[in-house]
């Protein structure tokens, strides 16, 4: 699931109520592409030279969430205006380089946003997962802020006094894509309930958001115990119209964790909670100033608030008739009505998603189908076919559309990652073909030799995957000759990888050579 501005440009106010209008053709952000160290630096000296901030956009074409980014906010003429006085950075995640320059902004999930200083330092990480009026608010609170996220967070927490922008800036912070930069995961929660306690009195919204994305993340236990006064809030939350539309993306994302962390066991209270969520889902989802991805993101999360008491693994939950009805009502309005490319590709794979989790599946896979044509990326949701044919134990149907997406994927990166997706599949699905593994798992070395930066990232981690789908393949080392021959090529591969930061390490730890015997 990350913006900036200049002193002069703070002056400026722009009604962020109503969606704008998308921006004529000819207008659009003037994205400076990046595909390595030097392209960056250079758009940092652009920076320090005319004082403005730059605005980094990581990203892949497939991506749903950046596509909706794509499909509701690059293309509002408010934010195009915005960028005029910003230096904005796109990285794609598959031109060459691209995962080095992952590493050296910690940044991992598509899409990340990053508004940094003229001098770059980062300002904070923007909520891709928010409504587009929203992220333009936080754009224009990190441009007026001026101060690194870091300082402000080291500032709360020492109980120093922070403005109300900061506050909000806090509570807006895209925790999801931190990547551990302010906090390790396991001690994200603690740190959010700290924040909420300690923002009481500056605003009533920057302390419910804290207190909802602290509920939403405690669903192990961890961050916060069931608590009355807590649970009290949320109601109001739900209650009012005006307050549960702003904060709508902790609500829908984050409904089934909140309703666990607040009530832990099944019963009359749990029932309560999810009632009074329905209400308020059922009417975010029929928000027509809402975009169809955040309303079908609603639906979701009705779909998994009716699913708490089923087994994960359940393919045929019994769910009410009106609402798998609504389910299927929904997805169908969706493929009918979307014509843009980059929405359809944001909120056809989750209308398919949730007609799976209602236990439809035979209009998921017509729905996935029919849309392979109207996709810039099919082989997306040919991968959601294979997971769909898995679910349902279709074992030959679901390698066949994951070998076919790996097949049609494009970019170093994507095909790394699918590759391994297909590849994990194989070893689990058809562990007897080990000819098919063998060549599968030689092709994915040698395409990661072609890329530099297949020791990085998410490419480091696609790989990595093969690895650990090889050993547990090999658990009883009845298949030690084919390894050794993978080690073997790894070994030629690795000796040309650049040893600086761990990357051949990286390479060489993929495969393990088998024990020898006797």
């Amino acid at each position: 699931m990350m913006k900036l501005f200049t002193p002069i440009a703070l002056a400026v106010t722009l009604s962020l109520a109503a969606p704008q209008a998308h921006a004529a053709a000819s207008a659009s952000i003037a994205w400076q592409e990046a595909a390595g160290d030097s392209d960056v630096d250079k758009a940092f000296a652009q920076a320090r030279g005319e004082k403005k901030p730059v605005l980094l956009y990581w990203g892949a074409k497939w991506c749903p969430p950046c596509n909706q980014l794509k499909a509701t906010l690059f293309n509002r003429q408010d934010f195009i205006e915005q960028t005029r006085a910003i230096v904005p950075v796109h990285i794609d995640g598959d031109v060459p380089g691209a995962q080095k320059l992952g590493t050296r902004f910690k940044v991992r999930g598509y899409p990340t946003m990053i508004l940094f200083s003229p001098d770059g330092q980062e300002l904070t990480r923007l909520p891709g997962e928010a409504d587009a009026p929203q992220v333009l608010k936080v754009l224009q609170l990190g441009l007026a802020g001026g101060r690194p996220i870091k300082a402000v967070l080291a500032d709360a927490k020492a109980g120093k006094k922070l403005s109300a922008n900061e506050w909000k800036l806090l509570s807006f912070y895209s925790w999801e894509t931190d990547e551990q930069q302010l906090v390790p995961v396991a001690e994200r929660a603690g740190l959010l309930a700290q924040l909420a306690a300690a923002s009481q009195g500056v605003d009533g919204e920057t302390t419910t958001r804290l207190w909802l994305k602290t509920l939403a993340a405690s669903d192990d236990g961890k961050g916060v115990k069931p608590d009355k006064a807590l649970g009290d809030k949320v109601r109001a939350v739900l209650a009012n119209p005006a307050e549960s539309r702003l904060h709508m993306d902790v609500l829908t994302n984050g409904a089934a964790d909140i309703v666990k962390t607040l009530t832990p066991a099944a019963g009359a209270e749990r029932k309560a909670l999810v009632a009074a969520f329905e209400t308020t889902l059922k009417r975010l989802e029929a928000d027509a100033t809402l975009s169809r991805a955040d309303r079908i993101t609603a639906l979701i999360a009705r779909v998994d608030l009716a699913r708490l008491e089923v087994a994960p693994s359940e393919l045929h939950p019994k769910l009410s008739a009106g609402l798998v009805n609504e389910v299927k009502q929904h997805a169908a309005r969706a493929d009918r009505e979307i014509t843009d490319g980059y929405e359809r590709q944001a909120v056809i794979t989750s209308a398919a998603h949730v007609l799976g989790q209602a236990g439809l599946w035979k209009d998921s896979d017509e729905l996935l189908k029919a849309s392979l044509t109207k996709s810039h990326s099919p082989y997306y949701l040919m991968s959601s076919l294979g997971g769909n044919a898995k679910k349902q134990g279709r074992k030959d149907e679901a390698l066949k559309w994951y070998e076919e997406a790996f097949n049609k994927s494009e970019g170093p990166a994507t095909r790394l990652q699918w590759g391994s997706g297909y590849f994990a599949a194989l070893t689990e699905l058809a562990p007897q073909d080990a000819a098919r593994i063998e060549k599968t798992a030689a092709q994915l070395f040698s395409e990661a030799a072609q890329d530099k930066g297949s020791f990085y990232e998410r490419s480091a981690r696609s790989l990595q995957k093969v690895g650990g789908s090889l050993a547990k393949w090999n658990a009883n080392g009845q298949h030690d000759a084919v390894l050794a021959r993978l080690k073997s090529q790894l070994d030629g591969i690795c000796a040309k990888v650049d040893a600086a930061d761990k990357q051949r390490e990286t390479c060489e730890s993929l495969v393990k050579a088998p024990a020898k015997k006797g």
